[in-house]
């Protein structure tokens, strides 16, 4: 009998009765091996091509088709634009951490496998302290190649025309990663268009995109207060952790104790910073399976969950000063429009961080789950819409698209990280502006950050 008919015979075999483990030559197609197994797990440490992983083959591909307004005599009229800063270097406290496990694996570790070889004597520690969070080449490419994008996306609207005509404005944190990305962004542009003889302007405004910098109630009640985030800290001291570090723990060949939350999470960021800035599947990955990886996201997305998002009120209206400067944007073009004249500011670009990001998605009303997120529910939690991987990559960005389709009816439509989003309780993916502003009444009539933000004294 052929030899090949002997491998059929025996693969409907052990796929029949179950069998789970062959030694036999049957080649079964891998994944990408310079990709991480964990890769789409690492939250707001991830790549921006884990959420569009189209983009691995062609970093420049757009798909047009997704964004096909609702009749043909629709046309765009205003677009803004709210950008994560690109891939940074890890900030001082996160390097001092990967430091301590780094000094661990060197002096204890003593399993035998040939990636820990690896590490203890190819690998060197090269993140220090001054790195402190700023921008890579990695990062000042993605914001150059999300500007191409975009432009292919939206030609009418980012064209050299309205950039040489003054229509795109710029507005930043004041944090280097997000000024650096501010120029990325603008080189993709320039470069595209070999624009050589103007330069163009951008403002810094911490107001806008540091805005939880300001917010004195959320400083005061969630960001310095040690009892905000109990529900993190309890998970970290929860089954599903403990046996992630007694794993950790097992492939370095060091003692349980040894291994603390700390210490799972500075090893999950090596991994995650080496494939993240480099393109490397680093030895540093084989100390987590996805398994462990699940949990690791779980953890990180508690975090952000109580500290910037759904967890406390305070959270999500910190960001009301950057709801408002939004709509008030979308007002005025809406105002110019209707009266004939030429849109002023046709595009606003506006870049900072993934704590300006996810408070405005949760004041928005995205990602919210039916049940919060709490250090007992894990297991019910693998199928949440709340997952910092997908949603705040390096260079997130959430982009409103005004559109005009005549007759008076202007419609709004939103996407995250370039894919079509719907509003709460809008049928219609591409909804009238009116009725998104009705559905935002109570926070567009409301919702004031000075008055929000404010401590108040309790009542005697």
């Amino acid at each position: 009998m052929p030899i090949i008919l002997w491998k059929i015979i025996f693969i409907y075999f052990i796929t029949t009765i179950g069998v789970s483990r062959c030694f036999c030559d049957i080649i079964i197609p891998e994944e990408n091996p310079k990709i991480p197994s964990i890769a789409k797990y690492f939250c707001t440490k991830g790549r921006y091509e884990e959420v569009n992983p189209y983009l691995i083959e062609d970093i420049l591909a757009v798909n047009r088709s997704i964004l096909q307004p609702p009749s043909k005599q629709c046309r765009e009229i205003h677009l803004t634009a709210i950008i994560r800063h690109g891939t940074r270097f890890p900030t001082a406290k996160n390097v001092k951490k990967m430091q301590k496990l780094y000094d661990l694996v060197m002096t204890s570790a003593s399993a035998k496998h040939s990636w820990l070889h690896e590490i203890q004597t190819q690998w060197t520690m090269w993140y220090t302290e001054d790195m402190d969070g700023r921008l890579v080449q990695k990062g000042v490419d993605d914001l150059k190649h999300l500007a191409i994008r975009l432009s292919k996306l939206f030609p009418s609207m980012i064209s050299e025309k309205k950039l040489r005509g003054g229509f795109i404005k710029f507005i930043t944190s004041s944090k280097h990663r997000c000024v650096n990305s501010t120029l990325s962004f603008k080189a993709g542009l320039t470069e595209l268009w070999d624009i050589k003889d103007v330069e163009f302007d951008h403002a810094v405004n911490d107001a806008l995109m540091r805005f939880f910098d300001l917010c004195t109630k959320f400083l005061v009640e969630v960001d310095n207060n040690s009892t905000a985030l109990t529900e993190v800290d309890k998970f970290k001291q929860g089954p599903e952790m403990k046996r992630v570090q007694q794993k950790i723990a097992d492939r370095l060949g060091v003692p349980y104790n040894l291994i603390s939350d700390d210490m799972a999470e500075a090893a999950f960021y090596m991994c995650a910073y080496e494939f993240a800035i480099k393109t490397v599947n680093s030895p540093w990955c084989q100390l987590f399976d996805v398994v462990d990886a699940q949990v690791m996201e779980y953890s990180i997305d508690l975090k952000q969950f109580w500290k910037r998002s759904y967890g406390y009120d305070i959270n999500s209206k910190s960001s009301c000063i950057l709801f408002h400067d939004l709509f008030s944007r979308l007002d005025k073009a809406v105002s110019e429009n209707m009266s004939g004249q030429q849109v002023t500011e046709a595009v606003t670009v506006q870049v900072g961080h993934a704590e300006t990001l996810l408070p405005l998605l949760t004041l928005l009303g995205f990602f919210k789950d039916s049940s919060t997120l709490t250090s007992t529910n894990y297991a019910s939690q693998t199928q949440r819409s709340f997952r910092t991987s997908s949603m705040l990559p390096y260079a997130a960005n959430l982009v409103l698209v005004l559109y005009d389709c005549g007759g008076g009816d202007l419609r709004l439509q939103p996407l995250l990280n370039e894919k079509p989003m719907t509003f709460l309780d809008q049928q219609d993916s591409i909804p009238r502006y009116q009725d998104v502003r009705e559905h935002y009444k109570d926070l567009l009539n409301g919702c004031d950050f000075e008055s929000e933000c404010q401590l108040f004294n309790k009542p005697r």
